[in-house]
């Protein structure tokens, strides 16, 4: 029986078939037209509510640049902060005002090749010493080892590096000056002071003198002070440096005395107050950092946790200590470590300010180790 299509079913067919046609010149049309990608269409319709959904080639370039210039609005309305600018180990010695600089960047408007670079502008934050509020009683503490200090009793102050060629001509007593600084790193005034003598006895207190003299001999007149061999090698090296750089005489910045092997940041702070009367810091050693954590005078930064290194010491006493006090603190605090407040069994029965004192025998009662072992307590 041949097959016959009744007439309402003639109409269905004709009207999927012309639909099947719009859908494919639709895809040749859209194939034709690379440029358009959906996804990216309503992307920039999102950014810009106003456009039109005329897909012209110069529209979109209008649209990237609408977005591209709202763009960099904001970032010129809200610049980029970045952090402090890292100073001779983290920009920590020099104390300067923070200030902003202008730099600029060349960003492109848009992929149209007649744009003009943009100018941004970037704060940059240099570090400063920023001041907080000073410790209860600071004050009256520091008066009482001031007069607990007037003795003058205490190693410091009749070895200390300050005393090392005071007889000598300024150039010369800046020399050595920094070799006995070079040479305290854990080593005992005592003894720091007496291997200055022997260098000075042997012509050594000069940088040509040291240069032409083995490194043996050298470390053989040191001794024994504390790593003597790389001492010696450090102190051969800076003199070769002195004489190349400084004409003899020593750097007189900070930044050039820490480019030295062997000078750390509390020995650059001590030479530049003792040899160039220049203090730009304070010198934080092992005494003035164990009893500034004891007298409660530093804490970690955003804390009130002691400090754990010399250097978190300094820049914790630099935001409260008036400047006039900083080249004092250290002889002054040293000398008071050595002769009252000891790193073991401090002597706060007779010391002057137990009283306002926040660790005032809380250490002094710990027997001595090799009592304990026996079984005898304090007595």
């Amino acid at each position: 029986m041949p097959f016959r299509l009744l007439p309402h079913r003639i109409g269905l067919f004709s009207s999927i078939s012309a639909m099947s046609s719009s859908r494919r010149a639709s895809r040749l049309i859209r194939a034709s037209r690379p440029e358009l990608n959906p996804a990216e269409t309503v992307r920039e319709v999102k950014c810009e509510p106003g456009v039109s959904f005329d897909y012209s080639k110069s529209e979109m370039n209008s649209v990237r640049r609408k977005r591209l210039n709202r763009v960099l609005e904001v970032k010129e309305e809200h610049p980029k902060e970045v952090g402090a600018v890292p100073d001779i180990d983290d920009f920590r010695y020099v104390k300067t005002e923070a200030r902003t600089s202008v730099s600029t960047k060349r960003v492109p408007a848009s992929s149209n090749k007649n744009s003009s670079p943009v100018r941004l502008e970037k704060k940059i934050r240099v570090s400063s010493v920023v001041k907080v509020e000073a410790p209860e009683n600071w004050e009256a503490v520091l008066a009482g080892i001031k007069n607990i200090r007037l003795s003058g009793q205490a190693p410091v102050d009749t070895k200390g590096c300050e005393k090392a060629g005071s007889l000598l001509p300024p150039k010369e007593r800046r020399f050595a000056v920094l070799i006995s600084t070079m040479m305290s790193s854990q080593t005992k005034d005592e003894v720091t002071h007496a291997a200055v003598e022997r260098l000075g006895e042997n012509g050594l207190l000069d940088p040509d003198a040291i240069v032409r003299t083995d490194e043996a001999t050298l470390a053989n007149l040191i001794k024994p002070v504390g790593f003597y061999q790389r001492k010696a090698q450090f102190i051969k090296e800076a003199s070769r440096i002195c004489l190349e750089r400084f004409g003899g005489d020593i750097p007189d910045t900070l930044t050039d005395l820490l480019a030295l092997k062997g000078v750390g940041p509390k020995m650059a702070h001590l030479v530049m107050s003792i040899a160039w009367k220049n203090t730009q810091g304070i010198c934080v050693d092992t005494h003035v950092h164990r009893i500034s954590n004891r007298l409660g005078w530093v804490f970690r930064e955003g804390t009130k946790q002691k400090t754990t290194t010399p250097e978190q010491t300094r820049m914790s006493l630099e935001k409260w200590l008036p400047k006039d006090e900083w080249e004092p603190i250290n002889p002054l605090l040293v000398g008071f470590g050595q002769t009252i407040c000891t790193p073991l069994r401090p002597k706060c029965g007779s010391c002057g300010i137990n009283t306002i004192c926040p660790s005032a025998f809380k250490e002094a009662s710990s027997p001595n180790p090799k009592q304990k072992k026996r079984g005898l307590g304090p007595t």
